[in-house]
């Protein structure tokens, strides 16, 4: 499940190799930035955040840069483009890191650092490109989208054993129509404040662009929920999800949804999923000539008036 579309891993193998054997131009506080796209197992992972104690996807990630770069005292400012939950999978993350011209040289004749990245990882993380990033880029930041699978097996379904680390099971039976009915209450610019962990000074106001809702019938009847917006917030995705079955299950109706919705309150909100099923698929990003605007409209705080 870590690996992306053949054609997209070749192309970005291929402008790997092209982008390490020119000049750095581009530099962020005297450091030049480079792009790592990766994928991991999220099983044995207490998310991908460092946590003191806990084994993570960044820490893992850290140690192996630390083989070829050297010790950094501030994890080389990496920048995820969305931090997953415990247990929580992807097949396609993307994290910027900041060199300096004395790690750069480290990197020697061999241009293939993904390689040698992936010498040093676990075996549930896997490097698919390591390249220059183009003026303005930021991991976070200029993402324009980030993309989500949840995978589902309700009584219906059929897990393949080879595939039960990346499925939720539910010992029950879920009305897919109905499903579909709750996803467009959600579809649009709202405040999910009823559907988030709040941050301070964070907003809570986001844009969904899709929820897709299907059952798999090449897969054991599996049923998948796409979601794709701009951004997500802390637990937001298993939150909605969590809707979506309450009122397939008949705990709660359409209505409940769109009102808790308007309520942007956590407060008696419906139960968050659990992790295991849940994958970010793709991190979109503009042209490079857009990614620092991009990146300085993600950064302002969004409220529903703008839109």
């Amino acid at each position: 499940m870590l690996q992306p579309k053949r054609h997209l891993l070749l192309k970005k193998r291929a402008s790997s190799t092209k982008e390490m054997t020119k000049p750095v131009d581009h530099k962020v506080d005297g450091f030049s930035r480079y792009r790592i796209d990766f994928g991991y197992d999220g099983t044995d992972f207490a998310g991908f955040a460092k946590q003191p104690g806990f084994r993570t996807v960044q820490s893992e990630l850290v140690k192996a840069l630390e083989v070829i770069f050297g010790k950094s005292s501030k994890d080389f400012g990496m920048r995820v483009a969305g931090r997953t939950d415990a247990g929580v999978h992807a097949q396609h993350q993307v994290v910027h890191i900041d060199l300096s011209a004395s790690q750069i040289k480290r990197i020697g004749r061999n241009p293939d650092v993904a390689s040698r990245v992936n010498t040093a990882l676990p075996e549930d993380i896997r490097v698919f490109s390591f390249e220059k990033a183009p003026a303005g880029f930021d991991a976070r930041y200029s993402a324009s989208f980030r993309r989500y699978r949840f995978r589902i097996a309700d009584k219906s379904s059929f897990v393949d054993p080879l595939q039960i680390r990346y499925v939720l099971r539910l010992k029950v039976d879920l009305d897919i129509g109905l499903m579909r009915s709750a996803a467009k209450k959600m579809v649009g610019v709202h405040d999910f404040g009823a559907f988030c962990k709040a941050r301070a000074g964070a907003s809570t106001v986001r844009r969904i662009r899709y929820i897709k809702i299907k059952r798999n019938p090449k897969d054991g009847n599996i049923v998948e929920i796409e979601l794709k917006g701009d951004a997500f917030c802390h637990n937001m995705v298993r939150a909605l999800t969590g809707a979506l079955v309450a009122v397939a299950r008949g705990r709660a109706t359409v209505s409940d949804v769109s009102d808790r919705l308007k309520s942007a309150n956590r407060a008696g909100s419906f139960k968050v999923l659990g992790p295991r099923g849940l994958s970010l698929i793709e991190v979109g990003y503009p042209r490079d000539e857009l990614l620092a605007e991009q990146a300085e409209k993600a950064r302002r705080l969004r409220s529903l008036d703008e839109n």
